[in-house]
């Protein structure tokens, strides 16, 4: 079944109707099932804001700003799979510009989604804590994907930010905005560079060799 919507994709783009081959490429790639994930996920992160009374202390937001954008970056993991891995690497024309599109589109989506769960407080854990994490979550992950399979990419982020989340309570230091990055205030430098830096990595692996088979 994925096969044949794959060959069809192919078969339209070379004839000029490549809307239609990019339609046939996300439903292969369950791309509608993602982007309803990504909206209850977006739901539940409101809700969830919304109940730890953030107006008291900023730092109540710290559990949803970082454990959101990881939910998101694993459902995004999850649309690279394909089951025709062949007949992407045979194709004859490469389809990095197809993968950039999709993960791209996917990440911009869930940004914008969970930034509204955490309006207000922009330099503490506000939108822009939240922008940054699911732009670094999402590059982990990616990564993962061209070097792992679609199927595990959420295991790496998913035991990193494990990892900070629990460790980093009371560390001081200029090192930790680096390596701390999922559960630092919106505003440093350094955390950001650090979540940047993993997207445009993962992201160009991901563009370049796609999803490893499973």
């Amino acid at each position: 079944m994925t096969d044949g919507l794959l060959l069809r994709a192919r078969t339209r783009a070379h004839t000029g109707t490549a809307p239609a081959g990019l339609l046939l490429y996300a439903r292969s790639r369950t791309v509608p099932r993602a982007l309803a994930v990504l909206l209850a996920t977006a739901g539940l992160a409101v809700w969830a804001a919304h109940g730890l009374d953030a107006y008291v202390d900023p730092d109540r937001r710290v559990p949803v700003v970082a454990l959101a954008p990881l939910f998101a970056a694993a459902v995004i993991g999850s649309s690279l799979r394909t089951a025709s891995d062949e007949l992407d690497r045979t194709a004859a024309r490469p389809w990095w510009q197809r993968r950039l599109v999709h993960l791209l589109a996917l990440t911009a989506l869930a940004a914008a989604l969970l930034a509204v769960a955490v309006l207000g407080h922009p330099s503490v854990f506000g939108p822009p804590a939240m922008i940054r994490n699911t732009l670094g979550c999402t590059g982990v992950t990616v990564a993962a994907a061209a070097v792992l399979g679609a199927r595990l990419s959420w295991l790496p982020a998913f035991g990193y930010v494990s990892a900070v989340y629990l460790g980093s309570a009371g560390t001081h230091g200029r090192a930790v905005t680096v390596w701390a990055w999922p559960v630092r205030p919106g505003g440093e430098t350094g955390a950001w560079a650090m979540a940047l830096g993993a997207f445009v990595v993962g992201g160009a692996l991901y563009a370049v060799r796609g999803a490893r088979a499973d």
